[in-house]
C-alpha cells in the first residue's frame, strides 16, 4: 500500500461517515441515472475516485457476477474501506485498484461505463482527466459524470452572511490547491475534445428544508468541514464559530430553505473509430 495521500477534506472516519450519508442522500438520482444511462446486468464499470466505496458496491450489484467494477481510488483509507465494504457484501466482482488520476494510467481500455462524481472540479488537470477517462472506454461506451456547475448556488433563506462566506472560502481553497468549483461547465466540451458525443446534460439542484435527506447532506459538511479548513488556514475560529451558530438557528427556524449546489448530470458516448 502507498503512504496515505490525503484529501482538502481529509479521510479520516468521519468524512467516510459524511461520505455514507452523502451518498444516501443522492442515491435515488444515481439508480436513476445510472439506469437511464443504460447500466446493466454484465457491464464493465470503471468507478474513477472510488473514494470509501459506496457507489462501488451499488454498482457492483446492478452489473452482477457477469459484469465487473474497477475502483479507481488514490487513498489508502479509502482503498481499505472500500475492500472491507465489498467483502461484508459478497461481491467479488470488483477490482480495486490504488493509484493516483494525475500521475497513474488508469486500468483498462475496454470498459463500457465509466462513472465520475466529484473528482474533476478536485484535480489539477481536469483535461489530463477526462482524457484517461475516455481513452478507459471501448468504442460506444459511456461516461457518467455528477460534478458542480454553480457552487454558489449553495444559498439559505433567509440568508445567512456566514454560510455565505463559507460558501466563497470552500471555493478559494478548491482553487488554491489546483482545483476548480465549477468544473462541469468545462467538462462536455473536453468530452467532444476526447472523440465523445454529449448524450445528455441534466441540472441536479433541490430546494429543500431541515430534516430532508439533502438538507442533511450539506448539514454534515457543515459540521466536518469547518475544523479541516481551520487545521488547512482557510478560514479563521470567528468565522467557523459563527456559521455553527447561524446554521443551527436556520436549522431549528421552520421557515428556513435550503439550496443545494448545482451539479450537472453529464452522458458522453465514446465514438467509434473509423
Amino acid at each position: 500500500m502507498n503512504m496515505e495521500r490525503d484529501y482538502v477534506l481529509g479521510t479520516n472516519d468521519e468524512e467516510i461517515e459524511r461520505l455514507g450519508l452523502q451518498h444516501r442522500a443522492w442515491r435515488a438520482v444515481v439508480l436513476e441515472c445510472w439506469d437511464k444511462a443504460g447500466i446493466g446486468a454484465g457491464h464493465r464499470v470503471i468507478d474513477i475516485g472510488a473514494g470509501p466505496g459506496y457507489a462501488t458496491a451499488d454498482l457492483a450489484e446492478i452489473v452482477g457476477h457477469t459484469g465487473g467494477v474497477a475502483a479507481v481510488e488514490r487513498s489508502a483509507k479509502f482503498v481499505h474501506a472500500l475492500t472491507e465494504r465489498c467483502a461484508r457484501r459478497d461481491l467479488t466482482n470488483v477490482s480495486v485498484h490504488e493509484l493516483d488520476l494525475m500521475s497513474d494510467d488508469l486500468p483498462g481500455a475496454e470498459h463500457d461505463f465509466a462513472w465520475c462524481r466529484w473528482v474533476a472540479s478536485f484535480v489539477s488537470d481536469p483535461a489530463q482527466l477526462i482524457q484517461k477517462v475516455a481513452h478507459a472506454l471501448r468504442p460506444g461506451g459511456r461516461a457518467v459524470f455528477h460534478e458542480y456547475a454553480n457552487y454558489r448556488t449553495w444559498r439559505l433563506a433567509p440568508r445567512l452572511a456566514s454560510h455565505e462566506e463559507f460558501v466563497e472560502r470552500i471555493i478559494e481553497s478548491w482553487s488554491e490547491t489546483g482545483g476548480k468549483a465549477d468544473i462541469a461547465l468545462d467538462i462536455p466540451a473536453l468530452l467532444i475534445g476526447n472523440m465523445c458525443t454529449i448524450r445528455s446534460v441534466t441540472p441536479r439542484i433541490f430546494s429543500v428544508r431541515p430534516g430532508d435527506h439533502m438538507w442533511r447532506w450539506m448539514a454534515s459538511f457543515i459540521e466536518s468541514a469547518p475544523q479541516r479548513l481551520l487545521e488547512l488556514d482557510k478560514i479563521d475560529q470567528s468565522l467557523a464559530d459563527r456559521l455553527r451558530i447561524e446554521f443551527a438557528a436556520a436549522e431549528a427556524d421552520p421557515a428556513s430553505w435550503m439550496t443545494t449546489p448545482l451539479v450537472l448530470e453529464i452522458v458522453a458516448e465514446k465514438g467509434i473509430a473509423r
